[in-house]
């Protein structure tokens, strides 16, 4: 590491328009002024600085100096353990150093969000989690980290689109028709969630209060389970998360309304978005992205941003992802931090619709 050395002040050569800065001390001699604090405190500052700057570029070279632990707070199998798995597969053949996931499962991803906010901030362990890790700051009582102070995001990966859908059988061939049906049937169209507070819950709960319609929630054990009620007939709608529904969209078995999302989907070209479809303004696509323990070094998120941009430019992660049923995003770490506090917000104003929370 390279070293900087201050000069010090009584080793200058004395100049001729500097006699005035000498005092004579009391046995009569003659002396430079000694430098005054506020010098001596720039000259520290100034040093501490390019000391920090030497050590954080050493830190960015030397990354990753062991094996980074990749958290994903959810079960295997899942869209969030999808895309970490390509992203990381694909950013791990650039370093020689493994990058490990580990899923860790339980309670909306708050479980495994923990592990990463007591981890050290080194760069060394990392979380693929998606946005309900700030809905879920809302939707629980307490929890064992703040959302927003504990970490940082490091880069978006992906959206998760909404796309609500009905049976076959059901008379609405469009969304008009379905509120229309809605408002002349008040409580009487049941629509299927994953749960109380689920993504497919919000979508659906940011299109009743924007509209005033009046429906009944069902809410099951998870995504499958609401998306085969509405394919068995037990309720008339959900408003499913992609990856639960799409095949059975392009299988004929569900007809599409809308997707949430704020332009229409590669995949679903001829499905409407919400807003075209009569609702201005609505727009909901949630996201998955990488976030780190708060103070792991500015290079190192860095660096590490620059490789997820490169992994979502491949033609390879595109079909991967598509597979998945989700977008790529790339956006700066200024535009996804932005994002998250932005959906902080939003959920917040969701979870007061649905008036939940967890103890």
């Amino acid at each position: 590491m390279q070293t900087m050395t201050i000069p010090s002040a009584s080793a200058a050569p004395v100049r001729r328009r500097e006699t005035a800065r000498l005092r004579r001390d009391s046995r009569g001699r003659t002396g430079c002024a000694a430098p005054r604090p506020a010098q001596v405190g720039r000259a520290l500052a100034l040093a501490g600085l390019a000391l920090f700057m030497q050590a954080a570029a050493v830190v960015a070279q030397a990354w990753p100096a062991r094996p980074v632990r990749v958290i994903i707070p959810w079960a295997p199998g899942g869209s969030n353990d999808g895309v970490g798995r390509i992203v990381f597969q694909r950013i791990a053949e650039q370093y020689s150093q493994p990058f490990v996931v580990e899923n860790r499962g339980g309670a909306a991803g708050t479980l495994g969000a923990a592990v990463v906010a007591r981890a050290p901030a080194d760069g060394h362990t990392l979380m693929v989690h998606s946005a309900s890790h700030v809905g879920n700051a809302h939707l629980y009582k307490s929890l064992p980290y703040d959302t927003l102070k504990d970490f940082t995001g490091i880069a978006n990966l992906a959206s998760q689109p909404g796309v609500l859908v009905v049976h076959p059988s059901f008379p609405a061939k469009s969304l008009q028709d379905f509120l229309r049906l809605a408002k002349a049937r008040p409580r009487e169209i049941q629509y299927a969630t994953p749960g109380n507070g689920s993504a497919p819950h919000l979508f659906m709960a940011m299109l009743t209060s924007m509209t005033g319609v009046d429906l009944q929630h069902i809410p099951y054990k998870g995504g499958p389970q609401s998306t085969t009620s509405v394919l068995q007939g037990e309720t008339q709608a959900t408003f499913s998360t992609l990856p639960n529904a799409l095949a059975h969209v392009q299988s004929g078995r569900l007809r599409p309304l809308a997707v949430s999302t704020p332009q229409r989907l590669g995949v679903l070209p001829r499905v409407p978005t919400v807003a075209e479809a009569g609702v201005p303004a609505y727009e909901w696509n949630p996201w998955i992205g990488v976030l780190a323990p708060a103070g792991t070094p500015r290079e190192v998120g860095e660096r590490l941003h620059a490789d997820v941009q490169q992994v979502l430019g491949r033609e390879e992660t595109r079909r991967g992802f598509e597979a998945l049923g989700v977008e790529p995003i790339g956006e700066s770490q200024d535009a996804f931090r932005t994002r998250i506090a932005r959906d902080f917000e939003r959920y917040r104003k969701l979870y007061s619709l649905i008036e939940i929370r967890i103890e």
